[in-house]
């Protein structure tokens, strides 16, 4: 399959909201529209999941971070990024792997398997099932990472979702630009990672695609230095990530958790860092900042994950899953585009667009006749002649007013 109609199905998969390549193979061979798209004539088919399956594997991660790197220069070009502030912010992915199917990493053991030891270990020789939760119910630290592991997916990690269920996830980080919402770096992390762990690698990645957008001829405005503000959460609030930023010239507006008073004898970069970002946040530019980090990261979260179709992979291994990611993210960055040039991101966003103009047109000639009628003296008033019959015009009126009625002009 070529690399142009690969990339062009794994676009189809966010703007149609499809989250398996079997999906994506379905659509594409039921639409016309995306034939064209995808310029695949009536005679031929379209490919099936198992050929995008294999050229995803024929390609490598960093062909398509070259992709996702392209369209933001797109971007660049149109004015929609600066890279001068960012906001980082993570969420979970439910992984492809059940939780019943986890094995011990020491002895390969089920879940299972293990209980129903544990049980003739403590002197019962044929455990019912009731017994054998009992006795999971009463241990300490049964869901641990260091522990356990899926045997077809060991990058999974167990963990708990946004609506509270444990479940096997990863974890996926993202850096959006403020000046615009455009997601400008994407990193997959173990879900059992935490916030203060993987921002180092987010705002390295951010720095480094804005660094290579930066310096091309076309893209005026983007700063090629790299980010110079960065917005957190109070996950991510800990001396050694602020006293790190600071070094890298990067002002935090990371919010700060209440812990009281402080002890910072032979901390004094700490110190220094972590003051520096309380006197920020408690100031207008930073409160202002902070309130529009939830409206900028939150809003790519759900048209990503939630409409997007991605909150659940379907593929297994990191580097899989960050192949489909980050063209994921790259069609969101072209939804930016779209939304600048039709006033629509997304496809759908344009379904009864031709109703839409009708409406404002007959919006357009009501005022318009509203102005002529006030206009003219009241004996001398008349019904405007749209160059039809009297039946005809008569008839168009009606339904034109009906429909500004209904529109409540």
């Amino acid at each position: 399959m070529a690399p142009g109609v690969y990339f062009r199905l794994l676009l189809i998969g966010y703007f149609e909201g499809i989250d398996s390549e079997r999906g994506i193979a379905w659509r594409a061979q039921d639409s016309l529209a995306l034939r064209r798209f995808l310029r695949v004539g009536l005679e031929e088919s379209p490919p099936d999941h198992s050929t995008i399956s294999r050229t995803r594997r024929l390609m490598d991660v960093e062909t398509h971070r070259e992709v996702f790197t392209w369209v933001l220069g797109v971007l660049a070009e149109k004015g929609l990024l600066k890279g001068k502030t960012l906001g980082i912010d993570a969420t979970t992915l439910e992984a492809n792997a059940a939780l019943r199917t986890i094995v011990r990493r020491d002895t390969g053991e089920g879940y299972q398997e293990f209980l129903k030891r544990l049980a003739q270990e403590s002197g019962i020789a044929t455990p019912t099932r009731e017994q054998l939760a009992r006795l999971d119910r009463k241990r300490a630290h049964k869901g641990s990472n260091e522990e356990w592991e899926h045997p077809h997916d060991p990058d999974a990690r167990i963990a708990k979702m946004k609506d509270g269920r444990t479940h096997l996830a990863h974890k996926v980080e993202q850096a959006v630009d403020f000046s615009s919402g455009a997601v400008v770096a994407v990193t997959l992390q173990p879900a059992d990672r935490g916030d203060t762990a993987s921002v180092r690698e987010t705002v390295c990645e951010a720095g480094e695609q804005i660094a290579t957008v930066g310096g091309e001829e076309k893209s005026e405005g983007v700063n090629p230095e790299g980010p110079k503000e960065v917005v957190l959460d109070k996950g991510y609030h800990s001396n050694e990530v602020l006293a790190e930023l600071a070094d890298w010239k990067v002002r935090s507006y990371c919010s700060e958790p209440e812990r009281g008073r402080r002890r910072w004898e032979g901390k004094q970069e700490e110190q220094a860092a972590v003051y520096g970002n309380r006197r920020r946040i408690r100031g207008e530019r930073g409160k202002r900042l902070l309130r529009q980090r939830g409206e900028k990261l939150e809003r790519s979260f759900a048209h990503l994950y939630e409409t997007g179709g991605m909150r659940r992979v379907h593929l297994r291994r990191h580097p899989n899953i960050l192949k489909r990611l980050l063209v994921h993210v790259a069609a969101f960055n072209l939804g930016l585009v779209m939304r600048r040039l039709l006033g629509r991101g997304t496809p759908r966003g344009l379904q009864g667009w031709r109703l839409d103009l009708l409406l404002a047109l007959l919006r357009l000639l009501s005022e318009v006749w509203a102005r002529k009628m006030a206009s003219e003296e009241p004996d001398n008033r008349f019904e405007p002649n749209l160059g039809l019959s009297e039946s005809s015009n008569h008839t168009f009126l009606a339904i034109a007013k009906k429909s500004v009625s209904a529109t409540g002009c």
